[in-house]
């Protein structure tokens, strides 16, 4: 009797639980009705930092494919960068964390940059934390605006947007210095 009751028990519990599983895309996935959300509370986090990245003397950055034969303004030319982030917008300010991974020239028409990168934080709170970024930099626009489109550590979910404004350029040295404010929701 126990051991019909069990199996009863048994075979209930496993209806139930199927018929709350609803079917998207075929086998692919499942999701249920009835699962719980266990996002927690999202925080905006405001930060405030230089980018420097170097061409010239000492290089931060370099350029690893060349423009094909016959290219408008250097068009396809990327460089793979790591350069480094600051507190403040002199290279003797306190180093927070890198920027690491590439840029190129993405538009024929003017200096648009196509940018793959991570922010990867060295310092404080955010040490070992990366932000994301993937977006175009029109670079002689005064302010420009990336998405945030992931992130880790304490920035895990992390989504929002960095506005980049030129600080320093000096095309004959190939130093450029850009100051960042980027607003980041994460859990």
């Amino acid at each position: 009797m126990a051991s019909l009751l069990s199996s009863l028990f048994a075979f209930h519990l496993i209806v139930i639980m199927s018929s709350s599983l609803t079917m998207t895309n075929g086998e692919f996935s499942k999701q249920s009705a009835t699962y719980p959300s266990t996002k927690p509370m999202e925080k905006i986090t405001q930060l405030h930092f230089y980018f420097h990245d170097i061409t010239g003397k000492n290089p931060t950055a370099m350029q690893i494919i060349g423009p094909p034969n016959g290219s408008i303004g250097g068009f396809g030319t990327t460089f793979m960068m790591d350069d480094p982030l600051t507190e403040g917008p002199s290279p003797s300010s306190k180093l927070i964390g890198r920027s690491q991974g590439i840029y190129a020239l993405a538009s024929q028409h003017e200096i648009g940059l196509l940018m793959v990168l991570n922010f990867v934080f060295t310092e404080g709170i955010y040490n070992g934390s990366t932000l994301s970024i993937l977006g175009r930099n029109p670079t002689m626009e005064k302010v420009r605006e990336m998405p945030v489109v992931g992130g880790s550590g304490v920035f895990r979910y992390a989504r929002g947007f960095a506005l980049a404004k030129t600080y320093i350029f000096k095309a004959n040295s190939g130093v450029a210095i850009v100051e960042y404010n980027v607003s980041v929701l994460h859990v």
